[in-house]
């Protein structure tokens, strides 16, 4: 299964909302318990202060972008790692493909990397005739199904538990009742050997510090470590938004992300890669290469308004407490990055045609925004692509006229109150269909009732 394209999710979102109300159940679960430990990790630390400062710092950094970048290129080449630049998907998957079969490379292990989820690492490998395996255990069971992740953090969580017992009992022969530790387990056994074998080892990178070359991964699980150190070449995919200045940064961001995405104070398991093993080491790559990948970051960095999207840390808090993800999971909407973020940086990233109807896709209620550890204002970027949707006539003709009518009236008190008492008496449905302003809002609800009396009305008459 791969992604549909944003294009279909609104029917996407109503057949997840119809047919599968267990993924509804799932997510919703998920992302509260992931809010509350975020709710309680912010409450032992400054937090306000320390998301000015990230905020800070990271729009720092984009406002300086190409000398960190070289700054950071420098370092990593003094430290003996090779740097890629990739420009485009295409240019990232050729890049790897020189690697592979320059090394020969027959299989690979990968870390968790939404990136490489975003350049097609997997399909592109697969083509090549190289064996891959996921080791983050979210990732490896979507893998073994075949299905794309559904959230930036837990990749898995739209399923529940007794769906892994039924996957793990038919893949690796664990018990249907297997308690989640035991079939944990069996993924461990399974993975060690692929862990072994693998001439590859491919991971993202969190953040990458310009004046050490160093790049800063954060995990859980401790597949990360396997992934960098045992095979004999490690590759690390890393967006060019992913720099801070000092490797000192690193230590406040690795704290504040953690925080923000699962209520940790810091991840069990920390890995800052600068280059491949010495002489006088016996751990780690023989080569280090670092791709450095743009695929549509300058372009998003260019938008006056949406470049502070570029901040964002890849935490998954937004995701975690939108109410409209939560309906739906992140599958319904059609590319990697999913949630109030992904709807922000897929118009520019893919194009605004294409992303249509992502900035649509939320309440703008700012939820989004008061969770957000490098206050990214959502909201705002949400309603700055819907105004440029506007202006390339991408929105629906119905909508365009009727909110120029609406204007229109507005301007003329009495017409505006004469209209409001003409449709108060009005059906909502007409014919078993809505009035084509509500029909969005009544393909998944009930028609609202009118009120007797306008909201002016009971102003003037003093009723609460």
């Amino acid at each position: 299964m791969s992604f549909t394209g944003p294009g279909n999710y609104r029917e996407e979102a109503a057949k997840t909302i119809r047919d599968k109300p267990e993924v509804r159940t799932s997510i919703t679960a998920a992302t509260r318990a992931f809010d509350a430990h975020r709710v309680h990790a912010w409450g032992q630390i400054d937090a306000d202060r320390w998301r000015d400062w990230a905020r800070d710092v990271k729009s720092h950094v984009l406002g300086h972008l190409d000398e960190y970048l070289e700054q950071a290129e420098e370092q990593l080449t003094a430290n003996g790692a090779r740097v890629h630049w990739a420009e485009t998907a295409e240019d990232a998957l050729a890049i790897l493909g020189d690697i592979v079969r320059e090394h020969g490379v027959e299989s690979a292990v990968k870390a968790k990397s939404m990136l490489s989820e975003e350049l097609g690492v997997n399909a592109h490998l697969e083509s090549l005739g190289v064996h891959v395996r996921e080791t983050d255990l979210g990732e490896y069971i979507i893998q073994l199904l075949g299905q794309p992740p559904s959230h930036i953090v837990g990749p898995a969580i739209h399923l529940s538990v007794d769906d892994c017992r039924r996957l793990f009992h038919e893949r690796l022969g664990t018990p249907l009742d297997a308690e989640p530790d035991e079939l944990a387990g069996a993924a461990r056994d399974a993975l060690r050997a692929e862990f072994l074998a693998a001439d590859l080892g491919i991971s993202g990178g969190n953040f990458l510090a310009a004046d050490t070359g160093t790049v800063a991964l954060i995990e859980n699980e401790g597949n990360i470590r396997l992934s960098t150190s045992l095979p004999r070449i490690h590759v690390a995919c890393v967006g060019i938004e992913k720099l801070v200045p000092k490797l000192e940064d690193v230590s406040g961001f690795l704290q504040l992300t953690a925080r923000a995405a699962t209520g940790q104070p810091i991840g069990n398991f920390v890995s800052l890669i600068q280059g491949p093993r010495k002489n006088d080491e016996v751990d780690g790559p023989e080569e280090v290469h670092v791709v450095l990948v743009d695929n549509g970051r300058t372009k998003l960095l260019a938008d006056d308004a949406a470049w502070e999207a570029l901040r964002c840390v890849r935490c998954g808090a937004c995701l975690n407490i939108c109410p409209v993800y939560r309906q739906t999971g992140g599958h319904a909407y059609g590319w990697t990055y999913s949630g109030p973020i992904g709807a922000i940086i897929a118009p520019a990233m893919l194009g605004l045609e294409e992303a249509m109807p992502l900035p649509y896709a939320s309440s703008l209620c700012g939820a989004c925004t008061d969770v957000c550890p490098v206050r990214i204002p959502i909201p705002e970027l949400l309603v700055h692509w819907r105004e440029k949707a506007v202006e390339q006539g991408l929105t629906p003709m119905t909508e365009t006229m009727g909110l120029k009518a609406y204007a229109k009236l507005a301007q003329k008190p009495d017409l505006f109150a004469a209209a409001g008492s003409v449709l108060r008496h009005v059906p909502l449905e007409l014919g078993g269909r809505a009035l084509p302003v509500l029909a969005g809002w009544m393909q998944e609800r009930s028609a609202p009732k009118s009120s007797k009396k306008s909201f002016l009305q009971m102003w003037k008459e003093g009723i609460e």
